[in-house]
């Protein structure tokens, strides 16, 4: 019996000696699993990039100059102070018809909008401008603007209500479906209003009814409904001396970093600022931010001033000292901003001004309206790392310019007043049409076609 007893009990040890040897095992098997990689099973979901087919283009314009406050009896009444020239051109089958100034009184004529259909794939390309020049007791200088596609959401970054301002918000609504627009100004306190915009139609609010009190001001439109064209008409006197005129377009979405193509010095400043940066940071959680700002001339810097902006207040820089030339400038910010930049011809009786907005950039072919106006020129930057090539050419007909943009640089081009162009380049780049004369300035940024897509990426 002890012989036995003495035989299990070394068989148990060996079964426990056996088991702890195959439990480290395991243990250090495991360890080593979880520290070397594991095989991995992994698909590549199947996608496709897939281009939408192109839309149509619609494009509505300002139309007729708005004078207010020329009947003493009722200041609040709209006359036409003028028709525009317009400059139009398409790549296509195009629809042009009116909207209907409601109120306008007795107007001659309406807003024109220009519908382009897209034939076999390719998309439907309008480009169109319109400008003026007034010379009256109450309105004089020169205004041109591009004729646009109505938005959802348009901010217009410019303006003020100070005395001897007439600004208004123009407002129009090119499509089928009556819209709603909610109109928001900014400042050092916030105001909103609604307004109803019937289909087919336009109509002007002043700035000073939604903005009084406001210094500096932004404005946000939303529609709802349907999309509208949003446009800023400026007016200024000082004493009694009507001191230039003015059509802004919207400044487009908020961003951190903007481009602003074509900025126009016309003469040095002296004693009053001739060119001034609006900006505001848009984001109201976000809390305070600094904004970078860069001017350049032909790439290289000529000036840099950086700026602390707080949400939903609008902020003015001055970019004085600039020798006379054309300039790009670019905002960086840590949050989404909107601007836009004030220039000017001259301080007194006589001048005019105008309002430069962010340039998008832009590549492929895109159709660029120049209108009647004093020495007009386009003004494209090239913001990459390699040379652009650009093929312009005159859409009634005439030979093509091939054009160079050095990288990191811009180029300033001459071009004829009152006629339409095609601009092609594979290279992203900015730009803006220009005019300038005695007393006259005007200026907007090339945008790319409304009726291009971008491809999407499809997942089955």
């Amino acid at each position: 019996m002890t012989q036995k007893r003495a035989i299990r009990i070394v068989a148990t040890g060996t079964r426990l000696l056996v088991g702890v040897v195959v439990a480290v095992a395991c243990v250090a098997g495991v360890t080593a699993a979880v520290a070397l990689p594991w095989p991995e099973i992994a698909t590549t979901p199947a996608q496709v990039a897939v281009t939408p087919a192109a839309g149509d283009t619609t494009l509505v314009c300002n139309g007729q100059f708005r004078a207010i406050g020329r009947d003493p009896q009722n200041v609040t009444q709209m006359f036409s102070a003028g028709v525009p020239d317009l400059t139009v051109d398409s790549n296509g089958p195009r629809e042009d018809s009116e909207i209907t100034a409601s109120d306008l009184t007795a107007a001659t004529s309406g807003p024109q909008r220009f519908v382009g259909s897209a034939e076999q794939g390719g998309a439907a390309l309008i480009g169109a401008a319109e400008s003026i020049s007034l010379a009256a007791e109450d309105l004089s200088g020169y205004a041109a603007a591009p004729c646009r596609e109505p938005s959802t959401e348009s901010w217009l970054v410019g303006g003020t209500v100070e005395t001897g301002t007439n600004d208004l918000i123009i407002l129009s609504n090119p499509g089928d479906v009556t819209s709603t627009a909610t109109i928001t100004a900014f400042g050092a306190g916030q105001s909103s209003t609604s307004t109803i915009v019937p289909a087919g139609t336009q109509l002007a609010v002043p700035l000073a009814s939604i903005a009084a009190g406001l210094q500096q001001p932004v404005v946000r439109v939303t529609a709802a409904g349907a999309p509208l064209r949003a446009v800023l008409q400026s007016s200024l006197i000082r004493t009694l001396d009507p001191s230039g005129i003015d059509l802004q377009d919207t400044a487009g979405a908020p961003r951190t970093e903007l481009s602003f193509a074509g900025v126009q010095v016309i003469v040095p400043s002296g004693d009053s600022p001739l060119t001034v940066l609006r900006l505001m940071a848009t984001d109201q959680a976000a809390g305070s931010t600094v904004a970078t700002v860069t001017v350049r001339a032909n790439g290289e810097d000529a000036r840099e001033l950086t700026a602390p902006l707080d949400p939903a207040i609008p902020t003015e820089l001055s970019l004085e000292g600039l020798d006379p030339g054309v300039y790009s400038v670019d905002v960086t910010a840590q949050t989404p901003v909107v601007g836009a930049i004030w220039q000017a011809t001259r301080i007194g009786a006589g001048s005019d001004f105008s309002w430069m907005t962010p340039a998008p950039e832009f590549s492929g072919e895109v159709l660029v309206a120049v209108p009647v106006g004093p020495t007009p020129r386009l003004h494209l930057v090239n913001s990459q790392d390699t040379d652009a090539s650009v093929t312009l050419t005159p859409t009634a007909g005439g030979a093509s310019e091939q054009l160079t943009v050095p990288a990191g640089s811009a180029l300033v081009v001459d071009v004829t007043a009152d006629t339409s162009y095609s601009l092609s380049t594979d290279t992203r780049l900015k730009g803006a049409v220009i005019v300038a004369g005695k007393d006259a300035l005007a200026g907007w940024p090339i945008w790319p076609s409304a009726a291009a897509q971008d491809p999407i990426t499809v997942y089955p």
